[in-house]
């Protein structure tokens, strides 16, 4: 008998069951998005991405009414199909494709019954009982070291900020007043854009003629601490995906953006074409690069965990036990770096995480194996950053919870560098 013909719901089930049993990241698992419309497409990583943020509560529901847990696919049919019932869903086409889903499976079909019984009784208790819960929490594996670095109350509020999601933030190649006229939106006080609800980026106007790029209003802050000047040689030494690099391409430097993955780099020459700046492309080792530059831009591997507020699946897909290998990676790039740099050159290190092992700690460190190195403060005094947001070392920590009331910012540590 042939397989039914993948659907949003199937889809984001098959996520949910590679993320959370498999350990993989959502990012790796385009190809399970091909067969569908582009609608369902969107519909798919929509359903999959809100059951992940919402699967605390969805567990805590579902318990009261399972006398022990059910295989794991079985479990995420009933989590999907909670959230979807909490979120105002068809409580009979969520339902009864919820069943449908698990009677089709050779392996867990006598379980349908079960399904449909659950679920029932979450028809009327997930839409009544859903914000009666406690916003859902962290992994221990990251919560316990965030609330060591940052304190209890701060992680509960960057937790409130991952549940609520990420509005899209963009950054205009040239006037960002003129291109939010065009957008709508609201200009941050960065000079980033944000729109809030679900928008089809490529239909937005100004996206063809290539007068902006998606980018996290925090992700935008490095390249405009760094402040190139024209005609300065710039190494992007982490470059992909690669908006970074349109910032210092636009500014008017002389940019070399080099990446381990021509993968990856493959987006960073599409968007160079598509808002037309130019910039010598690399793949390659960041550790084995020579050259001599103005300024280097070094965004460099980290855990993501300031990035979980738009990529939920992050916490579960990993456990920390890279953390240490990354800390090492981190270091080993800085001193590369240094070796890169003119006299009088700047070095920006930035990561997109929470952890001070990978952002206050790393540049300590690296103040005390570089004594040509000093932090330059000054260089964060740009129009919207907090003076409470520098750091004693003379860096800047960004968290989720910041700008809470306009939709939060990832979460990111950047410093700049300079080298006598």
């Amino acid at each position: 008998m042939p397989q039914p013909a993948p659907t949003a719901r199937s889809t984001a089930i098959y996520l949910l069951d590679q993320v959370l049993g498999e350990q993989k990241l959502l990012s790796e698992l385009n190809a399970a998005y091909e067969p569908l419309s582009p609608p369902d497409r969107a519909r798919a990583q929509r359903l999959a991405v809100e059951t992940l943020r919402g699967m605390e509560r969805a567990d805590r529901l579902l318990q009261r009414h399972l006398n022990k847990r059910p295989a794991p696919h079985v479990m995420n049919v009933l989590r999907l199909a909670t959230v979807e019932l909490a979120h105002g869903g068809d409580a009979h086409g969520v339902v009864n494709d919820a069943v449908n889903l698990v009677a089709s499976s050779k392996r867990h079909n006598r379980l349908k019954g079960l399904v449909n019984a659950v679920l029932r009784k979450m028809t009327a208790e997930a839409p009544e009982k859903w914000n009666d819960l406690r916003m859902p929490r962290l992994p221990k594996w990251l919560r316990n070291p965030l609330v060591q670095a940052w304190g209890g109350e701060a992680v509960m509020a960057m937790e409130a900020a991952h549940y609520a999601g990420a509005p899209l933030d963009i950054t205009a190649k040239t006037d960002p007043k003129q291109a939010q006229k065009a957008l709508g939106g609201v200009l941050l006080p960065t000079g980033s854009i944000r729109l809030a609800g679900n928008v089809q980026v490529s239909k937005l106007p100004g996206y063809e003629a290539g007068d902006w790029w998606v980018q996290d209003a925090a992700a935008a802050l490095p390249a405009r601490i760094l402040n190139v000047q024209p005609g300065e040689k710039v190494l992007d030494m982490c470059a992909a995906p690669g908006g970074k690099t349109l910032q210092l391409a636009a500014a008017g430097a002389e940019v070399t953006a080099l990446d381990i993955s021509n993968g990856r780099l493959a987006r960073v020459r599409e968007n160079l074409a598509r808002t037309g700046l130019s910039a010598q492309v690399i793949a390659g080792d960041a550790l084995e690069h020579d050259g001599l530059y103005d300024a280097i831009l070094l965004d460099a591997p980290c855990s993501a965990t300031g990035t979980i507020r738009r990529h939920p699946d992050l916490p579960f897909a990993k456990d920390g036990s890279e953390f240490l290998g990354l800390f090492e990676l981190q270091a080993r790039m800085i001193d590369h770096a240094v070796g890169l740099l003119k006299p009088g050159g700047r070095l920006l290190f930035c990561t997109c995480s929470l952890l001070p092992d990978e952002g206050e700690v790393q540049v300590e460190e690296a103040l005390t194996r570089h004594r040509t190195l000093k932090t330059d403060a000054q260089a964060l005094e740009i129009p919207g950053v907090d003076p409470a947001w520098i750091s004693e070392e003379g860096g800047l920590r960004l968290r989720p919870d910041y700008w809470a009331d306009q939709g939060g910012m990832d979460g990111f540590y950047i410093a700049c560098l300079r080298k006598d």
